[in-house]
């Protein structure tokens, strides 16, 4: 059996103690020169893609039907398996790729949306004199430089700020943080800097100002990271890999080597999971990049092999972008159990997270309340007092399942590998894992290096150093500009769609549909608050997008953002999705009903209805009840004890606003408890207590209702979008 300990030999770029420590050579010069050179080259030795655009899905699986034998058949669409097959096509393999669902449906989009090389790995390599730590480290900061260089579309730097209280902790931290700096070496971003306590607030006016000393700001890479994933995949399909999402492994395929007489992997039995057919793909090499679902995988070729993979759940939620700057994010290096949160800007949202709890290995990942409020916590012990965290700003939540893998042929088997483990079985089974998100080009480089040594494939090195993914080449931060001046896009929208499809973004806006209004003259918006347009659900077709899910989680981000938005969206999504892929009404309803089960287990919805149930506890003064009564019975003029559509059209009226009926029913519906058609003093009463508790904010209804009360006699119109978009 081979084996492969995925850890590359680097070199510090600099000196100081470190370098002394662990005894490694200063040559920052020369490496600049070497990793700048390194750029050209690959780049230089990469052929054009073979396709203009990625073939149709149908173009695809006919392609894995029709061809005797790939070389590479990579099983797994997410970061991994995507850059696996990247890298193999473009080394002149040919290369299959196959993914039961989406791609990056699994935890490749349900990341912190970090490029990072990793702070506290690097205080780990100092305090342990841990090399291979330090390694892993240097390693995660060249891959972090090549994916900024690579899709500068979806990625950019992001200062974080890592707040200081104790004096003593000032220079500690700073040390730590310009070692960081030193160890990337010519990758580095931009250098550290410390900021005293009132420059400190400038930059983050929410911050916890009572016993701040300082601050230090680093930086790292942020990203879009199912968008990332999905470029990575649709770049290989570009070079020719044959790569289709919703095909299911049913089995291993095995044949005997004549040579040896012991069975080989030989490809895999695949079903369509979206018309079931089931076909074989045949190939030299299989590799398992599956994640979570390594030793699945595994055990398929060896039903007796032990399992390597340690799942992980690590939770995120998303609020209000008023709870962070618009380019500041904020680490917490020592949380009250000792893990670390990040707080940071993304998507004109505040992303909160992460956990890291035991869990089993599920599709379908819920996030508990128990971790929403941990991560709550530990965000208000962070913010001023005057900002008040409510559980009720939590606009999505979601749980990824960390893939954290054993040495299968470590002395220790129980102890978690610090870095990504390359395993080649009996049988010529090639298993990548663990690893992380940042490593993805160097673990597929690893793997296929394995591949090509093991199958004995006929290969050259790997090219992926400085090759561009889809959308990246011609991208530049002015081309919004273009977009605007060109189609006549609001200026927000074109942004959008420069971030999310770079180069491609002018396929998306010759696709967008005339408005009417004078201006934007193109590009319906799909929801009032969000960028996303209708032209995108078109083209998120052309991008192997199959169903509403795919297009409200992965092709838009909507799901991610405010899953109350993403429901609103779907009946559209769904309609235009119907038009171009020719469904029923009944696959439509069906489409429906699965989009909004994944947003209320996956996505947080559960946990965020809940706080409002008919079983919820009216905590209020009598005052406040007697209040809340009173604003009740203005709409309530009848005294029916419950007030529906026509008594709050009868208010608006009488203040002259116009409003249509089917916002009045999802206003009230979101109120409406018992789900009866109306809203009754008691459903208001718990409404009002979960709002003072800070469980609810943003309800329309309670905006709706207190506004009219205040201005019947003044005549104003009444204000009803969502606040933020919070439920």
């Amino acid at each position: 059996m081979a084996f492969q300990k995925a850890v590359k030999g680097t070199v510090l770029v600099g000196g100081g103690a470190l370098a002394t420590v662990l005894g490694l050579s200063h040559f920052a010069h020369y490496k600049r020169k070497q990793v700048n050179l390194a750029f050209v080259e690959a780049a230089d030795c990469v052929s054009e893609p073979v396709n203009r655009e990625p073939p149709s899905r149908e173009a695809q699986i006919l392609t894995l039907k029709n061809t005797s034998e790939f070389d590479v058949l990579v099983i797994g669409g997410g970061a991994t398996g995507s850059g696996c097959a990247l890298d193999a096509v473009t080394r002149g393999l040919k290369t299959a790729l196959v993914e039961r669902d989406d791609f990056s449906s699994g935890t490749s989009s349900r990341s912190t949306k970090l490029i990072h090389g990793g702070v506290r790995y690097l205080q780990k390599a100092i305090m342990k004199l841990d090399i291979e730590q330090y390694r892993m480290v240097k390693e995660a900061l060249h891959e972090r430089a090549n994916l900024l260089e690579i899709a500068p579309h979806l990625s950019a730097p992001l200062p974080i700020m890592l707040p200081v209280y104790k004096w003593w902790q000032l220079p500690y931290y700073w040390v730590g943080i310009k070692l960081y700096d030193l160890v990337a070496g010519s990758n580095c971003l931009k250098s550290s800097y410390v900021l005293s306590k009132s420059r400190a607030l400038e930059h983050f006016p929410m911050l916890q100002k009572d016993k701040l000393v300082g601050a230090i700001v680093y930086y790292d890479g942020q990203h879009n990271d199912a968008r990332m994933n999905l470029a990575i995949a649709l770049t290989a399909a570009r070079y020719g890999a044959a790569t289709a999402n919703y095909m299911e492994v049913m089995s291993l395929l095995k044949k005997t080597d004549p040579q040896t007489g012991k069975e080989r992997v030989s490809g895999a039995r695949c079903k369509d999971v979206l018309t079931g057919e089931e076909f074989d793909v045949r190939a030299k090499c299989v590799i398992n990049a599956t994640g979570p679902f390594t030793d699945t995988v595994r055990k398929m070729d060896d039903k007796d092999t032990t399992a390597i993979c340690q799942p992980s759940a690590g939770v995120h939620i998303v609020m209000p972008g008023y709870y962070s700057p618009e380019s500041m994010g904020l680490l917490d290096p020592a949380t009250s159990d000792g893990r670390v949160i990040f707080f940071l800007p993304w998507q004109k949202m505040t992303i909160a997270g992460t956990t890291d709890t035991p869990t089993d290995v599920t599709h379908h990942p819920i996030p508990s309340e128990e971790d929403i409020n941990f991560i709550l916590n530990e965000v208000r012990n962070y913010l001023s007092c005057d900002v008040e965290v409510r559980r009720g700003d939590v606009l999505a939540a979601w749980s990824g399942i960390r893939p954290l893998v054993t040495d299968p042929k470590s002395a220790d088997t129980k102890s978690i590998s610090r870095n990504h483990v390359v395993d080649i079985s009996e049988s010529g089974l090639i298993t990548i894992a663990g690893g992380k998100w940042t490593t993805y080009r160097s673990m597929a480089e690893d793997t296929i290096n394995a591949a090509v040594k093991a199958h004995n494939l006929k290969a050259g090195p790997s090219r992926t150093v400085g090759l561009f993914l889809q959308g990246g080449k011609d991208w530049s931060p002015t081309l919004y500009i273009r977009l605007v001046q060109d189609y006549g896009l609001e200026s927000e929208v074109a942004q959008h769609l420069a971030a999310t499809y770079g180069d491609k973004a002018f396929e998306v806006a010759k696709m967008a549909s005339v408005t009417g209004k004078r201006w934007p003259i193109v590009g319906v918006r799909l929801v009032s608050e969000f960028p996303y347009i209708e032209a995108e659900v078109k083209y998120g077709i052309k991008e192997y997008a199959c169903t509403a899910v795919d297009m409200i989680s992965r092709r838009t981000r909507l799901a991610f953002l405010n899953v109350q938005a993403a429901e609103e969206a779907l009946p559209r999504i769904v309609e235009l999705m119907g038009r171009e892929l020719n469904w029923d009404d009944s696959k439509k309803e069906e489409e429906l009903e699965t989009a909004r089960k994944f947003l209320y287990y996956e996505m947080g919805y559960k946990s965020r209805s809940e706080q409002l149930t008919d079983r919820s506890e009216i905590s209020l003064l009598p005052s406040d009840i007697d209040r809340y009564k009173k604003r009740f019975h203005k709409f309530d003029a009848d005294q029916k004890g419950f007030i529906t559509i026509v008594d709050v059209q009868r208010v608006l009226e009488s203040i002259n606003v116009q409003m249509d009926e089917n916002t009045l029913h999802e206003i009230l519906n979101e109120v409406d408890l018992n789900k009866n058609g109306q809203v009754e003093l008691n459903e208001f009463l718990q409404l009002m207590s979960a709002i003072q508790k800070g469980r609810v904010s943003g309800s329309r209804l309670a905006i709706l209702m207190k506004t009219a009360e205040e201005n019947l006699d003044r005549r104003v119109p009444i204000p009803v979008d969502r606040s933020c978009g919070g439920f």
